[in-house]
């Protein structure tokens, strides 16, 4: 064999055993172990707080590779840094998806809600699979455009309402759809929320930046602020600027069985209520910009077939629905975070945050009435790890259980509430009777279509926000 031969028989099989090693079969290395082609590369856009927690549960699966980090605030991301000590960490999620846009396969935003839906459509426009934290959008046309943006760009989406992926409302819809509680009719939904503060005054004072954020990358599409720390690092909930109140932070999760099980889409009709005595505080006070401490809202969804509706009801703030005549005293309805019930023509049935606790009422009935067979695929592997599965088999091939198709209508919906709170407090400024003063305190019929208020023009400012310039 001749030198110059023996030398290219080398190199043709040195670079195919260098390129098994990216390549080796899964039952070479052994069970449970992943072969490095195999990994899923995640991005996170906020790693403090809510992110910490939601890249801690992706990385449980070994198929997950935690290769970049991005945070306005040092300090919120120390832990995450820490533990992922490989992965790059940047300032503006912008520059991390330039930069990384060829080292990362998905990409998790758990950032205020005023950034989900920017962060998340640049991601989608550079082909990355998306899971975003509830509510999926700040605003209505938001969410409109990220269900858009999912069938253009072919990714595979998720929304973080855990409970959508639990046993739970799977049951429900069993149930449901086995008659055991006939049609439904009127719905009630709950929660204790806020936790934090809301109807209060707008923040005063100089505060010096942290050195360890990013002010101006914070406030990202909101109005030029100063840095004031009762809006960072948790606060943010409860100002209609960053948040979407009691409302926006758990409805994902509480009423996600009412969409989920019941055949509806968009609701026509919303009308709300705030208490009387923080009105006259908001708006002569200068609370305008806080969300309320409690409210009440009422939504109509003609069902899909056209024939019927639905009513639903969602209060928060601690105000709770009449119990059922069906529940017992000292049995609970719900759980401290919320609940739901159905009530439908041959009975009712109720569970408690995030669907969890089914049960038909009485409670006695559970053990009473034959209970549909098991129907539903359920989701053992959990919420997170469905997405980074159905990520790993490409769009198509499998399924997750808030992909934005779903998620988007959803999200439109429970922000109708907040857009009639809104409406609530306009005031005419012309008139001085208080009967006459409040110009929003009407019934707000809804064009879903062209996402439009039929009868109050100044509603629909509340529908899409205006960017602030540069974003």
């Amino acid at each position: 064999m001749s030198a110059k031969k023996s030398r290219r028989e080398f190199l043709r099989n040195s670079s195919l055993a260098a390129a098994g090693f990216f390549i080796v079969p899964r039952h070479v290395l052994g069970k449970g172990f992943v072969a490095p082609s195999d990994k899923l590369n995640i991005a996170g856009i906020g790693a403090g707080g809510k992110g910490a927690s939601d890249l801690a549960e992706f990385a449980k699966s070994p198929k997950v590779n935690i290769v970049a980090l991005c945070d306005v605030d040092e300090l919120q991301a120390a832990n995450s840094v820490k533990r992922f000590s490989n992965a790059k960490f940047y300032f503006d999620y912008r520059e991390m998806l330039e930069k990384e846009k060829n080292n990362i396969d998905a990409v998790s935003v758990s950032t205020p809600d005023h950034t989900h839906a920017i962060a998340t459509l640049a991601a989608m426009q550079l082909g990355k699979h998306v899971y975003v934290q509830k509510p999926l959008t700040h605003d209505i046309y938001e969410a409109r455009m990220l269900t858009e943006a999912a069938k253009r760009y072919n990714v595979v989406t998720q929304m973080g309402n855990q409970g959508g992926s639990g046993d739970g409302v799977r049951k429900m819809k069993e149930w449901y759809e086995a008659g055991l509680i006939g049609k439904v009719k009127q719905v009630h939904a709950w929660t204790n929320r806020p936790v934090w503060p809301q109807g209060i005054p707008t923040p005063t004072g100089k505060f010096e930046v942290p050195s360890t954020m990013k002010w101006d990358l914070w406030l990202g599409t909101a109005k030029k602020i100063d840095y004031n720390p009762k809006y960072h690092p948790f606060n943010w909930r409860g100002w209609w600027a960053f948040g979407t109140g009691a409302l926006g932070d758990m409805a994902c999760h509480i009423m996600d069985p009412i969409y989920r099980i019941l055949p509806i889409l968009y609701p026509n009709e919303v009308e709300c209520s705030v208490p009387n005595q923080f009105t006259d505080a908001w708006t002569e006070a200068g609370y305008v910009d806080s969300c309320p401490p409690a409210s009440i809202i009422h939504l109509n969804y003609p069902t899909n077939d056209g024939k019927s509706n639905i009513k639903v009801t969602w209060m928060d703030g601690g105000l709770l629905p009449q119990r059922p005549e069906e529940l017992l005293p000292d049995e609970a309805m719900g759980n401290w975070d919320g609940g739901v019930i159905f009530e439908g023509t041959k009975g009712k049935m109720m569970a408690s945050c995030y669907g969890a606790n089914p049960t038909l009422l009485p409670t006695k009935k559970m053990s009473e009435v034959k209970l549909p067979k098991e129907t539903i695929k359920r989701v053992p592997e959990g919420h997170y790890l469905q997405w980074v599965n159905a990520c790993m088999a490409g769009k198509g091939n499998a399924e997750t259980s808030s992909p934005f198709e779903y998620a988007g209508p959803f999200t439109e919906s429970i922000l109708m509430g907040n857009l009639a709170i809104r409406s609530w407090m306009m005031k005419n400024p012309n008139l001085k009777g208080w009967e006459d003063k409040y110009l929003g305190r009407k019934k707000l019929l809804w064009d879903a279509q062209n996402m439009k208020i039929t009868n109050f023009d100044e509603a629909n400012q509340f529908v899409k926000r205006e960017y602030r310039t540069g974003w």
